[in-house]
Parts: C-alpha cells; sequence; structure tokens
C-alpha cells in the first residue's frame, strides 16, 4: 500500500492511506532510501511511503520505500551537530514563527532558517506573533524587521495569535498548500496551528518567567489538515538553527537580496569582505542591501567551518 507520512516518533509513522485511514507503521530491515541523503532519520513528515500491511485489524504496517522527495528541509541533528536531521519533506512553504519579546528571536536564527530554506528551495515567510503585547521601543523594532526583510524579498506577517482578525492575509496564504511552521519554543506556534485547525488542541504553555525562554510543547513533527484545504506540519521548537555541508563560497547565494547582484563582483570567488570591485559591499553602501542583513551573513560566513 502507499500512504503520506502524518507524524513520526522517531521508531513509529502514523500514514494516511488513499482512503483517509491511518496505519501504525514501523521500519524493518533494510529501506529503499535515498542514499544521497545522510540524515538520522530515513522516513520524515511529509514523505510518501510504500508499506506492507503487518496486522489488518490493529492497522499496522511495515514500511519498505520512501518515494522520491522534490524537496525537502533540514536542521543539525540534535543527537549529531555533523549530521542532518530531516524536518519534513514535500513543502510548498516554509514559516518561521518569530516574537520581538517573551520570547525574542534573534535575527541571526532568522537569517539561518532563511538560507536553509533556499538552499532547499523552499519558499519562505517570516509570521511576527504576539504583536499586541508589543511596547514602543517594540514596536519600532518591528518596523526595522519589516523593511530589512522586505528589502530582502521576504514577506513578514505581524499577527496576534489570539486575535483572528489579524490572521487572515496568513490564512490566505497557507491556504491550499502543505506549509511548515517552525520557531522558538514559546512564540505562539501551537497557537497559531490551534486557530487555523480548529479541535487539535495542542497544547501550549507560558514562556519561563525566570528565564524568558519558552518552554518545549511539540515532541514530534505532525501534519494537520486545513479545514479550507491544504496541510500544516507541526515541528519541535528549536533552540538553534545550526547550518550543515554549506561552503563559505556559496552562502551568499541564499541571500537574495544579494544572489541578484553576484554577476556584478569583481571576481567570481568574491566572497564579500575585503575583495575590491564587490557588488555586494557597494548594494550595503546604496541602501539597496540592509546592513544588518549583511552584518548578519559575515557573522555566518565566519562559523562555517572551512572544509579540507
Amino acid at each position: 500500500m502507499q500512504g503520506l507520512v502524518y507524524k513520526s516518533t522517531g521508531s513509529w509513522y502514523a500514514v494516511r492511506d488513499a482512503e483517509g485511514g491511518f496505519w501504525d507503521a514501523r521500519i524493518k530491515g533494510k529501506l529503499k532510501i535515498d542514499e544521497e541523503i545522510s540524515s538520522t532519520n530515513p522516513v520524515a513528515v511529509g514523505d510518501t511511503v510504500v508499506f506492507d500491511i503487518e496486522d489488518d485489524r490493529v492497522k499496522t504496517g511495515i514500511i519498505k520505500e520512501v518515494r522520491d522527495r522534490h524537496n525537502y528541509m533540514v536542521r543539525v541533528s540534535p543527537h549529531n551537530k555533523n549530521q542532518k536531521h530531516i524536518i519534513a519533506s514535500n513543502i510548498d512553504l516554509a514559516l518561521l514563527v518569530t516574537s520581538i519579546a517573551d520570547p525574542r528571536t534573534s535575527t541571526g536564527f532568522i537569517d539561518r532558517f532563511l538560507i536553509t530554506a533556499e538552499a532547499y528551495h523552499i519558499p519562505s515567510i517570516i509570521v511576527v506573533n504576539k504583536t499586541d503585547l508589543l511596547k514602543t521601543k517594540q514596536e519600532y523594532i518591528l518596523q526595522r524587521w519589516q523593511k530589512i526583510y522586505s528589502m530582502a524579498g521576504y514577506e513578514v506577517y505581524p499577527v496576534a495569535a489570539t486575535d483572528p482578525g489579524t490572521l487572515s492575509g496568513l490564512a490566505g496564504t497557507i491556504k491550499n498548500k502543505t506549509t511548515l511552521f517552525s520557531g522558538h519554543s514559546g512564540v505562539g506556534k501551537s497557537t497559531l496551528i490551534n486557530t487555523f485547525v480548529p479541535g487539535i488542541s495542542l497544547k501550549t504553555k507560558v514562556v519561563s518567567g525566570w528565564s524568558g525562554k519558552g518552554q518545549h510543547t511539540t515532541t514530534f513533527a505532525e501534519m494537520f489538515l486545513l479545514p479550507g484545504g491544504g496541510k500544516i506540519i507541526d515541528t519541535p521548537g528549536v533552540k538553534e538553527f545550526g547550518l550543515i555541508d554549506f561552503e563559505k563560497w556559496e552562502l551568499s547565494q541564499y541571500f537574495p537580496e544579494m544572489r541578484i547582484v553576484l554577476k556584478d563582483c569583481k571576481f567570481n570567488n568574491c566572497l564579500h569582505i575585503n575583495e575590491p570591485g564587490c557588488a555586494v559591499k557597494q548594494g550595503v553602501a546604496d541602501n539597496r542591501i540592509s546592513e544588518e542583513r549583511y552584518v548578519s551573513y559575515v557573522s555566518i560566513l565566519e562559523s562555517i567551518e572551512k572544509k579540507w
């Protein structure tokens, strides 16, 4: 039989068949999978899999093949920093839920997420949640974020998850798409999903008062059907979004605002630091590329270990 993976617990998978029935499936023996992808999880939410029926009475099965993915999103494995962990596959849109306060999302975290989405050919958007809680100084930060990321070509949605009136634009954007929801714990991701998918009642927790950091409420990735069409993939909150398998020379290609001027650099191997005739640095000087994004680029560039 063939089905779509809706939930992964690491050892068991909830697989939905063509008739809408769910099967508890597991891996047994050697699994046919793309050998070029080295990851800590061979099956991910969003995968189309082929499975054999193990017990028709209790609807259990054995996954024997993963169909080709048209894309997938990865992060550094929480168990091994040198390996990939596939967050989800076959994604139409990557949605990063952020907040300016309680907890604060850093622009460095945002940029690393966007870079990864660009590298794996997944369109992405930024949602700034909890805008109803912003103070005057934080309102200025929101305005700055909107300017920075709109200059880079990204849509930014300021919302309050508890106010459905602020969600209409976002609801239209994710309709009829398979959308990955990601973000720090505590930014309101589960509250947002509960609003879009009434009745699932994902657990939510308040931000820890002493640390200002969110608490994990989602343990495993899981996909939900949107009532109006489309799907949402909920993922565990992440503290950091480390990059893996990136080379220094290719990093600027994953900044859309830099990518459009790269051909104008004097040198093909320009890293946009000290090289003469650099179109990226000129773009920063001309305010066509935000200084904040350039500083973020340099910081991330320095963090990439040289490959030998």
